[in-house]
């Protein structure tokens, strides 16, 4: 082996591990996402959501009682 195709093979071992490492660093960091937004942003929305959708109604019950009263107003 030649001094040049040793260094090729040593800086490919460097790259396949540095890869190796960036890959099991992101998978670990996924899971801690993937966490996180179960525990911490779904039950978030979910619960804000239904505040949303509680006061859309209301809205549109008082607008319904608008439109009926305009109606009988006419």
């Amino acid at each position: 082996m030649t001094e040049f195709d040793r260094k090729v093979e040593e800086a490919s071992e460097r790259f396949n591990r540095s890869v190796a490492n960036i890959a099991e660093t992101m998978e670990k960091e996924t899971a801690e996402l993937v966490t996180y937004l179960n525990n911490e942003v779904v039950p978030a929305a979910r619960a804000h959501s239904s505040k949303a959708l509680r006061t859309a109604s209301a809205k549109l019950a008082e607008f319904a009682d608008f439109l009926e009263k305009q109606h009988k107003d006419s």
